[in-house]
């Protein structure tokens, strides 16, 4: 069931309407989508069919929608993330050749982290997070290297994902003031069980207070050692901040 206010704006309610879809890990139905956007059934099925027209979100022969290839090439036309991802690439690379798991690009996006770019491989351990996808920024070492450099915290009732999942307000502080003085970001199967990542920030230029993205290695809990990664992180991230930077 959809939180707050019913979008106003045709807009409004068509952006509802992506949002959904792209949230989603499958195909939704569109009385799916109308639960989840709070939208009247009948006005979902009119501004998504004017969706799947402008290529927008696809029609499935089942009947169900899903993004669609338009909204994609829209936004990788978006320049700021272009530059970041081709700059970004060849580190995030040499991250997985040196330690075989999965690494992230990701960016703030409100109270989540953002997951721009995901580079694995068969050797990874397999986890839950997507290009695309999105998780609350106080379980991922992404979200809280941001989180540790803001100084707006979450306010409201925090998530738990797992049991490890730090979701008391003094706890959480005390995990950031951490992540901020040795760097980076550490999550211990917050997200997933028997996942663990680490974190560093990366900033357009080298004196700016807040970071713009941040890099990550996630994988198994015991396969993963900590301060080893995180001292590569942190040395990637400069590197890769200084590119951004010239």
């Amino acid at each position: 069931m959809k939180d707050g206010p019913l979008p106003k704006s045709v807009l409004a309610r068509g952006v509802a309407l992506l949002r959904v879809c792209g949230d989603a890990e499958t195909t939704l139905s569109l009385a799916e989508l109308a639960l989840r956007t709070g939208l009247p059934k009948p006005t979902a099925h009119r501004l998504i069919g004017e969706l799947v027209r402008l290529g927008l979100v696809e029609r499935t022969p089942e009947g169900s929608y899903r993004i669609g290839l338009g909204l994609f090439v829209l936004g990788q036309s978006a320049p700021a993330v272009r530059e970041l991802r081709d700059a970004a690439l060849p580190y995030l690379g040499d991250l997985h050749e040196a330690t075989h798991e999965n690494v992230h690009l990701a960016v703030p996006d409100g109270t989540d982290t953002l997951f721009l770019e995901k580079v694995t491989g068969r050797r990874a351990t397999p986890i839950v997070s997507r290009t695309g996808g999105r998780l609350p920024a106080h379980c991922t070492a992404t979200g809280k290297v941001f989180l540790a450099l803001d100084p707006c915290l979450p306010r409201r009732a925090l998530p738990r994902l797992t049991p490890r999942t730090m979701v008391l307000p003094g706890q959480l502080a005390r995990d950031l003031a951490l992540t901020r003085a040795r760097g980076y970001g550490v999550n211990l199967e917050e997200a997933e069980i028997g996942v663990s990542a680490v974190a560093a920030p990366i900033y357009a230029h080298g004196r700016d207070s807040r970071p713009i993205a941040a890099i990550s290695v996630t994988g198994g809990t015991r396969r993963l050692d900590v301060d080893r990664i995180g001292a590569r992180l942190c040395a990637v991230a400069r590197a890769l901040t200084r590119t951004l930077s010239a």
